[in-house]
């Protein structure tokens, strides 16, 4: 646990890119296997199950430091973050211990199978047996919260690095549904054995597009629509199918109508697509969407109601074969070789002349659901991540409402000290109806601003959350707009964020509802 605290310390204390490296190099050279499988797994996102409520985990290290519950409650708030409030109140451990990152985890697991009262005395005496660094890392697993600031591209150059592993081939090897309960670091790692069926290979990425006068000349370029739904990955091999979404999570079980096309398509076949909520040859929002996503076992009648497709883009693998190095064009044409099948559709590929057209075009994004267009270079490889210059996304404008600001809560971690999360209201005839929250948007310095004003202006409180006097305007930005019975407003927004602070404009010139349900009719 030392060296994993050393390593943890090293990459918070630096935004070095240089550094992380180097460290994360160092501790995969010499930590033990087991640790260094653990490590890969913490910062890939597959951390342990919470053990604990964080109500029991208050009470006890308020037990534990000799001080008043109500102590610990006006702390945390000012620390802004559970596990170093903890760490910090609990007295100096009274032991030593030189224990592996593993076997804290598996006392973890032990811990999660046990009564309360063993759970307790068992978490009592790790934090009495770690000093504070180990004892605030340990909490943060213990709670599922653990994260640290490394982007999976920084992870798998260390591994390169330390193993002599090519990245690109690493990448792929920590895709996938694997734990470290059923691997070794030296089977996901190091081995040179097949991969397994079922893990798909990292997501090709675009970035935002600025200027199309740095494209070129529009013939080299390839254009879809860019579709508002799940970007998945349809795997057929080993006789089964799998659906993987971009953040790696499996989702085959709850999208069984994707399950026929493997009906029509051979194995070793694998395409890259987007999952839309389809009905009458038309996508639907996404709000329709977002019904299915919870389902991990969808009914007849929901399947009936929200029936979704998969709108390919893009092969990956064909008859077992990785294509990814071969130009889109040479893809593509393989793609629209492949067998019609039931909820397989093609994305179709826009025809245009010159920028001019394509921009006609993709002013035309909303009325066909889209959010905007993929410009993609047809002599382009399926590249892993984000490479720069030969796939760009260009969104359509973000739609905008103004809004008052009704209520402000104080944010965590460095802004603990600071407002920063805001509620929004826009006029119903004379009444002020919320209908939005927003967390980003503002500067420190605005925030600064905001909270010494909020300090003054608060009209009543509800816990955390301070009702302020209804004066200051924000331009509230967002993705999309759908219906909700379950907001006060009938509306609900999509990627809400403030764009900018209207110092120019009264709160009675703020937007109605009305202008809500206006977009609504033609966004939603």
């Amino acid at each position: 646990m030392k060296a994993f605290a050393a390593l943890f310390t090293a990459l918070d204390q630096t935004t070095s890119t240089s550094a992380k490296l180097a460290a994360l190099t160092a501790y995969f050279q010499t930590a033990p296997d087991a640790d260094k499988l653990w490590c890969i797994a913490l910062f890939t996102g597959r951390r342990p199950k919470r053990v604990i409520s964080t109500t029991l985990l208050r009470v006890w290290a308020a037990q534990a430091a000799g001080i008043p519950l109500w102590l610990f409650e006006d702390a945390y708030p000012v620390v802004g973050d559970l596990a170093e409030t903890i760490s910090l109140i609990l007295p100096p451990a009274s032991r030593t211990t030189d224990h592996s990152l593993t076997h804290w985890i598996e006392t973890l697991k032990s811990l999660s199978q046990a009564d309360e009262a063993s759970r307790k005395a068992g978490i009592l005496a790790a934090w009495d047996a770690l000093p504070t660094l180990e004892r605030f890392l340990f909490i943060k697993l213990l709670t599922g919260g653990f994260r640290v600031g490394v982007s999976a591209r920084l992870l798998t150059r260390a591994l390169a690095q330390a193993t002599g592993t090519p990245p690109d081939i690493l990448t792929h090897r920590l895709m996938g549904d694997w734990t470290p309960a059923s691997t070794s670091f030296a089977a996901l790692i190091t081995a040179q054995d097949g991969d397994a069926p079922s893990r798909p290979y990292p997501f090709a990425l675009a970035h935002p597009l600025d200027d199309l006068a740095d494209l070129g000349p529009a013939f080299d370029w390839a254009a879809e629509w860019k579709w508002d739904g799940i970007r998945g990955q349809l795997i057929l091999r080993g006789g089964a199918h799998y659906l993987w979404s971009r953040g790696e999570d499996l989702l085959t079980d709850r999208f069984p109508e994707l399950a026929q096309i493997a009906d029509f398509l051979p194995q070793g076949t694998v395409i890259d697509g987007e999952v839309l909520a389809f009905a009458d040859n038309t996508p639907l929002p996404f709000s329709a969407l977002q019904t299915r996503i919870t389902r991990k076992a969808p009914g007849r009648k929901l399947l009936a109601q929200t029936p979704v497709i998969l709108m390919a883009y893009d092969l990956l693998e064909y008859q077992g074969r990785d294509i990814r190095a071969e130009p889109l064009q040479a893809r593509r044409a393989l793609l629209e070789t492949l067998p019609a099948a039931p909820a397989l559709r093609l994305s179709p590929q826009l025809a245009f002349t010159d920028w001019a057209d394509l921009t006609r075009q993709q002013a035309d994004a909303a009325a066909q659901r889209a959010e905007g267009l993929m410009l993609k270079r047809l002599s382009s490889p399926y590249a892993v991540g984000r490479k720069r210059g030969d796939w760009w996304k260009w969104k359509r404008a973000a739609l905008t409402i103004d809004a008052v600001m009704i209520y402000a809560q104080q944010g965590h971690g460095r802004r603990a000290n600071l407002f920063s999360d805001f509620t929004f209201a826009v006029w119903d005839g004379p009444a002020l109806v919320p209908f939005t929250k927003a967390y980003s948007g503002l500067t420190d310095v605005e925030m600064g601003q905001i909270t010494a004003w909020v300090g003054k202006n608060t009209q009543a409180r509800f816990g955390p959350v301070r009702q302020v006097t209804p004066v200051h305007v924000f331009e509230i930005a967002f993705e999309g707009i759908q219906a909700s019975p379950r907001h006060k407003s009938g509306i609900a927004l999509r990627f809400p964020r403030i764009s900018r602070w209207r110092h120019d404009k009264a709160a009675d010139q703020a937007n109605t509802i009305d202008d809500l349900r206006e977009l609504l009719a033609l966004y939603g």
